[in-house]
């Protein structure tokens, strides 16, 4: 076992991954091309059948004019953040202070776009209207992420979406979604994809996270906002000579995950029920409002390990590859359900959290 990381060697060593789609290995892309016709024409240069039919399906989906398939979401997100800058004749937008292109882009909206962003609401909350009515300044766009991924996948209701959107509408303010887990959430707000996106005057979609392709993302809006984003995508070198195999991966997992979100939201309720009876141990949010939320233990990182590197070897069931030290006494990891929570037998599971309660209790 490796001494480096001991604890995602004794994952890996599992039978049974209570979260996520499975490995992230060549499979995963054959089993999308199991059945594609070999002589089945690539698209070139963001031009052909394979492109521009999964380009109208996403688009009718989301409820949008059109669409445009990006190899990264990093790059959709930029692109759509200055195309409204440029609109307003402002390098200026707000989104949450643990935004991804904050925390997660090396600066690239700054460094390559010039783009000033507003940190909007504290870092441990959604941001809510009154935070938008608040802003001392003018703002090209407010992006909005949903759900609020680095403090647990928490989401605010729909009806602050909803006066949100309209407040932006009035000022002249483009609202922008950040998506990428956008399909998620659809069973807790209880609408579907298009109404949610209506709010919205563009949207970006990932598929990778809860549908479990290679890679790739979606940008939705008008027929303007999308023309102008595809000449933005040939500028980041986004143009690649094809994506097929993005594109055909994206589509056959589509197709599969989308009616199974329900049940991933279901599941996850019902494995944070789980984590919640043990003592030193909580979910954020408690009760989990998508497919995902973190774990949080009142357990040193160190004292930890052992632990479940010890259940998993008992078990064959592993929870996690990977501890997030939050301070001394203190860790948290993320969880996302996929398709494989369904495969742990129910005896493995509640053995699982049997031992994971009585060895915490201990510590």
């Amino acid at each position: 076992m490796s001494k480096q990381n001991p604890l995602l060697e004794a994952f890996k060593q599992t039978n049974y991954q209570v979260a996520g789609n499975g490995k992230r290995n060549v499979q995963v892309l054959k089993d999308a091309f199991a059945e594609v016709d070999g002589e089945f024409e690539s698209d070139m240069y963001g031009k052909g059948k394979v492109i521009e039919e999964f380009q109208t399906k996403i688009a009718e989906f989301l409820g949008k004019e059109t669409a445009v398939f990006f190899p990264s979401g990093t790059m959709a997100q930029q692109i759509a953040l200055r195309i409204w800058c440029d609109e307003k004749g402002l390098k200026k937008v707000a989104y949450h202070p643990l935004c991804h292109l904050e925390i997660h882009e090396e600066d690239g909206l700054k460094e390559l776009h010039h783009i000033e962003p507003v940190l909007l609401a504290d870092k441990n909350r959604v941001i809510e209207l009154k935070d938008v009515v608040d802003l001392d300044q003018e703002i090209a766009c407010l992006l909005l992420e949903l759900p609020q991924r680095e403090i647990g996948g928490v989401l605010p209701d729909y009806d602050t979406l909803v006066s949100i959107s309209s407040y932006c509408r009035e000022k002249g303010i483009k609202l922008d979604l950040d998506g990428a887990r956008l399909f998620e959430i659809l069973p807790y707000y209880q609408k579907t994809a298009a109404e949610v996106c209506a709010l919205f005057d563009s949207v970006y979609v990932s598929f990778y996270k809860g549908i479990g392709g290679i890679a790739g993302a979606i940008l939705v809006g008008d027929k303007d906002f999308i023309e102008k984003s595809k000449v933005w995508k040939r500028r980041h070198g986004g143009d690649l000579i094809s994506l097929y195999p993005y594109i055909v991966s994206s589509d056959y997992y589509f197709d599969r995950r989308i009616p199974k979100m329900e049940q991933y939201y279901e599941e996850a309720k019902e494995l944070a029920a789980f984590y919640n009876q043990c003592d030193s141990v909580q979910t954020k949010p408690l009760v989990p409002v998508s497919n995902m939320f973190h774990v949080h233990f009142d357990v040193a990182k160190g004292a930890l390990e052992p632990i479940l590197i010890e259940i998993y070897k008992e078990t064959s069931v592993g929870l996690t590859g990977y501890l997030q030290e939050t301070d001394e006494n203190s860790c948290s990891y993320e969880v996302s359900i996929g398709d494989q929570y369904e495969k742990v037998p129910k005896e493995k599971l509640a053995k699982v959290f049997e031992l994971l309660r009585e060895k915490v209790s201990k510590k």
